[in-house]
């Protein structure tokens, strides 16, 4: 196409003030009614005749850099629809695209139509001809006041525009022809919508060069036919290739020198190109997108910057989830997965021009480019695979193809292919057994009205069963090493265990793991899935290079204040303390428990503040350290213990003497039962044992029932105290034997329990625990109270969202409406202590072993066994360090000879050397009281402090 002439559609004299005043060297008929360009290489800067119309308008070429080499870098920079709407928006452009000048790259800037003309366009071209001229008009109108907002006299490559629009849909150009009516198919009818539709970005990008250069930065305007050729693809029929072309790019160093001959600013369009016979064509969805990465590939380009209304890729949909993660850092395969599978920020053919050329693709905020965005780049590989996203798609249909004859027979497949294709369809992902074949139909690729699916359910009938499922929805988790995480997704899979699944697709390359399920399932899904994946540690929102601030925290109205952690304004007394033996008010050296009393006051307040509750009791087996009891006491809650020995360390305390208790022991022996009667303590039991065995202890007493009410709920299995799997409590087909026999022995149950497990963090548990209480105790007859144990979860992965307490005691509040009879208990241990203490260890040595870095400190699973038994999470920083880079991934370890003895897996620390301080978090519960002597070390010491 370079160098010859070209026809157009238009008259000579049309076509010269559509291209600014450069005429073609040849015209023709306008049978063609195509819009095709100048060539190549002709004067395309034309004459942009913009005239300041007040003094404080900046000077041409205001924005003074140094010159640049023919091989100075180039950066390219695409903008869509809201983003070159207002004049505003575009002083961001010229901003930006200044900035980018004056660090010494040549820049190409890539728009979109205005904010809404594209569609505009589409309804213009099925206008029926008569009504296609007003709806010219409002286009008119709509770029003319943006001209006006901008201070510009007048722009005349966009008034030939406007012009060449009106001919090409009106037919009233001076040849007087037709253009062609809205009930016409074919070649022509396809080129001209596209002709039509092209004038979107003609104009935006006229407008742009000439705002930009009369505000002082020198900027030419392209076209971008010059530079897209659309490539011959078979399988597109006419309508695809005219409206959904696709460019094959390779990096061209002559077309780059030749440009930067021309310029070192230059406005282009997004979404069009030329076809072999240079028409114009158009890239259809995300073409805008993918225009600058063909510019990206095609200059070989420093970077390609997509610049939309969010900050980038999230690793979900923040309208479903707020909690949603910035992805800060994702290689090529990666975001296109996650832009094929439910994310809309950018399109997912965008992506493969940048990987093929190696050009790093940004996305920015044009609102906010302050934040950090989103990189797109070829990364090392990760040591630690992680999900990054878990994205849906709903519309989706699935064609169910079942018949004993498929088995081992050569070429069914093929057949059955073959219909799809002769159908126009595309199979998105497929299931096979040796009898059925099931895939799926994605709507973003396919038309997929009822017509279509019936033919195609009509050819398939012809050799197989078919049954089409829809409306369904694909929820997709993707992520570099998918395989390797399988074992972390125990309770993701179970949350798929509750949903219709008809389909589930693990992708060839790793990347990605697909469930479809009935469309109705989605809502409300993603933000389970998502909270379970940081929680099951299989998203590593700890690793702040991959991912950033969550959505509610960078766009939220009501965004949740940052809270920082006590340790980091403690951080030069703790660094103090791990130095100073156990004698002079330190830890004893390390490793070294701290318990901040202030943090215990705040959340025992907090919990006595609810006004649903009428009694807390604080499980003491959390942590029974002499200060946490003696403050919890001050503040009024009462203590359960489950052994004589948590008793005895209760009455060690003269702050808790007097103090409300419970005693509930599980499988204890008969003196433990025995001993609690005798000191009138309140006892709860869950079996039928003690009643049918020790009958006369609890003769004439009140006591407490601890119920199973038959399912578990935690963060791991260990932790998760009902269902048949559990030791815990009566089951409910034991409950009528249990009543006759307290009533045969006189004893009286006055009071209901139920724990179903630890680290909850949704608030509808409680008021579900208390209106399932409610119901048996009406059966009973006796009970007063209603102890809704503890499990109230603390979060520990950076983005998981905390208990919302406030809701929890609405919910209950709102219970407790139908239930007023009942008192309320709580019992909760670890979200009391958990954030009010840490535990100090040093760095003892450095390990690497292929691509794994060991750090090893002095506190092991004898200090903490936390993370080896529950699999459970702390934050580990490197105290000494605080605020350094984290630059090492490291697995952190102990000294205990156990190959489980690890920490934390996967933790970015800064370089580490031997005596630096670490600090482990949310460490107060369950770590020292489970300490143990095991290689006879020692255990740690432990202080609390003001």
């Amino acid at each position: 196409m370079r160098g010859r002439p070209v026809r157009s559609g238009l008259a000579p004299t049309a076509f010269a003030r559509a291209c600014g005043g450069v005429a073609p060297t040849t015209g023709c008929r306008r049978a063609d009614t195509r819009l095709r360009f100048a060539a190549p290489h002709a004067k395309l800067g034309g004459c942009i005749r913009a005239t300041a119309r007040h003094a404080c308008r900046l000077p041409v070429n205001a924005y003074v850099a140094a010159p640049l080499s023919p091989t100075s870098p180039w950066v390219v920079l695409k903008f869509g629809g809201t983003s070159v709407a207002t004049a505003e928006r575009w002083r961001t452009i010229l901003e930006l695209a200044s900035a980018r000048r004056a660090a010494g790259a040549r820049v190409v800037v890539v728009v979109s139509a205005l904010a809404g003309v594209t569609d505009a366009l589409k309804a213009l071209c099925g206008c029926p001809r008569g009504e296609r001229a007003a709806a010219v008009d409002k286009l008119v109108e709509r770029h003319r006041a943006l001209v006006a907002e901008m201070d510009l006299a007048g722009v005349e490559r966009a008034e030939g525009w406007l012009a060449s629009l009106r001919a090409l849909a009106t037919g009233a150009d001076p040849d007087g022809e037709q253009a062609p009516d809205v009930s016409e198919t074919g070649p022509t009818q396809y080129l001209w919508q596209a002709a039509i539709q092209a004038h979107g970005e003609l104009l935006s990008s006229s407008l742009g060069a000439a705002f930009m250069t009369a505000n002082g930065l020198a900027t030419e305007w392209l076209d971008a036919r010059e530079a897209l050729l659309a490539r011959e693809v078979p399988f597109l029929n006419e309508r695809s290739r005219a409206l959904s072309a696709q460019v094959q790019i390779e990096a061209d160093p002559a077309f780059a020198l030749a440009l930067a001959a021309r310029g070192s600013v230059f406005i282009t369009q997004g979404f069009i190109a030329r076809d072999g016979g240079g028409h114009t064509v158009l890239l259809g969805r995300g073409g805008s997108d993918t225009s600058a990465a063909y510019f990206g590939a095609l200059l070989r380009a420093e970077r390609v910057e997509t610049w939309t209304d969010v900050a980038g890729m999230f690793t979900a949909d923040p309208r479903q989830v707020p909690n949603a993660r910035l992805l800060q850092r994702l290689d090529y395969d990666e975001a296109q997965e996650i832009a094929s599978t439910g994310a809309k920020v950018l399109h997912a053919r965008c992506i493969s021009p940048c990987r093929r050329a190696r050009v790093p693709l940004w996305i920015k905020d044009t609102k906010r480019p302050e934040f950090q965005g989103t990189v797109i780049a070829p990364m090392p590989p990760e040591t630690a695979p992680s999900i990054k996203a878990v994205s849906s798609r709903r519309g989706i249909t699935l064609v169910s193809m079942e018949t004993a004859g498929m088995w081992q027979e050569v070429g069914f497949l093929a057949d059955v292919f073959a219909l799809f294709k002769q159908n126009g369809l595309s199979v998105d992902l497929i299931g096979s057994a040796e009898t059925n074949v099931t895939v799926s139909l994605d709507p973003t690729e396919n038309l997929l009205d009822s017509d279509v699916v019936a033919a195609l359910a009509t050819d398939l009938s012809k050799v197989c069963r078919v049954k089409v499922i829809a409306p369904c929805a694909a929820v997709t988790l993707v992520g570099r090493g998918m395989r390797s995480m399988l074992h972390r997704l125990s309770g993701v899979l179970a949350e798929f265990g509750r949903e219709r699944v008809h389909l589930i697709s693990q992708s060839s390359n790793n990347l990605n793991l697909t469930f479809v399920v009935d469309e109705g399932m989605l809502d409300g899904l993603l933000p389970r899935l998502h909270e379970l994946l940081i929680r099951a540690g299989a998203m590593r929102t700890d690793d702040t290079a991959l991912f950033g601030p969550s959505w509610q925290a960078l766009y939220g109205e009501q965004a949740r204040p940052v809270v920082q952690p006590w340790w980091r304004t403690e951080r030069t007394r703790l660094l103090d303390l791990a130095r100073r033996p156990a004698g002079d008010g330190g830890v004893g050296g390390t490793p070294g428990y701290v318990y901040h009393l202030p943090t215990l006051r705040a959340r025992a307040r907090a919990l006595m503040a609810l006004k649903a509750i009428d009694h807390v009791y604080y499980a003491i087996k959390a942590n029974a350290h002499p200060a946490v009891l003696r403050t919890l006491a001050e503040e009024g809650i009462g203590f359960e213990c489950v052994s004589p020995g948590e008793l005895a360390a209760v009455d060690a305390i003269d702050a808790a003497r007097g103090s409300r208790r419970l005693f509930t022991p599980n499988f204890a022996p008969r003196e433990d039962y025995a001993h609690a009667v005798e000191r009138g303590v309140t006892l709860t039991l869950d079996g039928l044992h003690p009643l049918r065995h020790w009958s006369e202890l609890f003769a004439g007493h009140d006591i407490n029932l601890r119920i199973d009410l038959g399912r578990g709920l935690g963060h791991h299995d260990k932790v998760r105290t009902g269902g048949a799997t559990s030791k815990f409590g009566l089951p409910l087909e034991q409950l009528d034997e249990f009543v006759s026999l307290a009533r045969e022995h006189a004893v009286r149950i006055v009071g209901l329990h139920a724990h179903l497990g630890s680290g909850i963090l949704d608030a509808n548990y409680w008021p579900w625990v208390y209106a399932q209480l409610a119901s048996i105790a009406e059966r009973i007859g006796s009970v007063t109270r209603l102890d809704l144990g503890g499990g109230l979860g603390v979060p520990a992965h950076p983005g998981e969202a905390p208990l919302d307490l406030a809701a929890v005691d609405a919910a209950l509040m709102e219970v407790k409406q139908t239930y007023p009879q009942y008192e309320l208990w709580l019992e909760p241990g670890r979200w009391l202590v958990a954030e009010a203490g840490v535990l100090l260890a040093r760095v003892t040595q450095t390990k690497s072993k292929g691509a794994v870095n060991y750090l090893g400190c002095d506190a092991g699973m004898h200090a903490l066994i936390r993370p080896a038994l529950y699999d459970a999470w702390h934050p580990i920083v490197n105290l000494s360090r605080l605020d350094e880079t984290a630059t090492t991934l490291y697995q952190v370890v102990g000294p205990i000879c156990e190959s489980g003895d690890v920490l934390g897996s996967d933790r970015r620390l800064p370089e580490a050397t031997e005596g630096d301080v670490l600090l482990i978090g949310v460490a107060g519960a369950y770590g020292e009281s489970m300490a143990s002597h095991y290689n006879l070390r020692p255990l740690a010491e432990s202080v609390a402090i003001e």
